[in-house]
């Protein structure tokens, strides 16, 4: 058989079982819609006009993929333009939550901002998020073949050093075997990204990482999602306004001069 170009040689793909799935929509609580904008709000009457700031999402360790609440660190840096996110602060911040708390993903606002979706800088705090998350709430999701051409086959006490001359891979059995299909687990983790606008707009996104954990093939992918609400969005609680008034105060670091590279570029 012949062939007009060696891009019809496809290598099939390896066989995969899943095991478990990764979340497809965002759920969470209309607490944690509600504080978003609350914070948003207080960051214009607080500081006296529009910044940028971020906050993680958080769930219980329970359900990792429900958004319950939010928890508003001490940022990096605010500017009108940009917020920045430091990978030492997110470790930081999970040490003081409850022990039943988890960060699984993380919100910023674009304050008064044309663009309504997510920034190149977004990227790159993304992937700071992402690598700490992942880690957090990965689990086993699919069990994936491991596809060797030239798998040598030994038995225990019946090979020499001149048997491992052969064979990519060798696999020494206590019995012959004749066949043999090695799988290997897959894990996989998720992070939520939400970006919202003071005059109420949002967008989100899931962030996906897999990672054999054998060959140490890594994937990472994302979609847009959904919001599901789990109730009703209502006004902020009025009792918790004062103290997150001064968590606002205190966290949030406007800066005034422009950064290099805005994220409207």
């Amino acid at each position: 058989m012949r062939f007009k170009n060696l891009a019809e040689l496809k290598r099939s793909e390896a066989y995969e079982v899943s095991l478990a799935a990764l979340p497809a929509e965002i759920r969470l609580t209309g607490y944690a819609r509600a504080k978003a904008f609350k914070i948003s709000e207080l960051v214009r009457q607080v500081h006296g006009d529009s910044y940028e700031w971020y906050g993680y999402t958080l769930g219980s360790r329970r359900h990792p993929e429900v958004i319950i609440d939010l928890g508003l660190p001490k940022n990096d840096e605010n500017n009108p333009q940009a917020t920045r996110i430091g990978p030492e602060n997110i470790a930081a911040y999970q040490e003081s939550l409850p022990a039943d708390r988890i960060i699984n993903g993380w919100i910023h606002s674009h304050g008064e901002l044309d663009l309504q979706g997510f920034s190149a800088i977004d990227a790159a705090n993304q992937q700071v998020v992402l690598d700490y998350v992942t880690a957090l709430v990965k689990q086993p999701v699919a069990k994936r073949e491991l596809v060797i051409r030239d798998l040598a086959l030994l038995v225990e006490g019946r090979w020499g050093p001149q048997d491992l001359e052969t064979g990519s891979v060798s696999l020494i059995t206590d019995v012959p075997v004749a066949a043999a299909r090695i799988m290997e687990t897959v894990y996989g983790g998720f992070c939520y990204a939400i970006v919202i606008g003071d005059s109420g707009w949002h967008r989100q996104e899931i962030h996906y990482k897999r990672r054999g954990i054998l060959t140490g093939q890594t994937s990472v992918s994302k979609k847009e999602a959904g919001v599901i609400e789990l109730e009703p969005s209502g006004p902020f609680p009025q009792g918790e306004i004062a103290a997150l008034r001064e968590e606002v105060g205190a966290k949030i670091q406007p800066i005034k001069y422009q950064l290099a590279k805005l994220e409207s570029v």
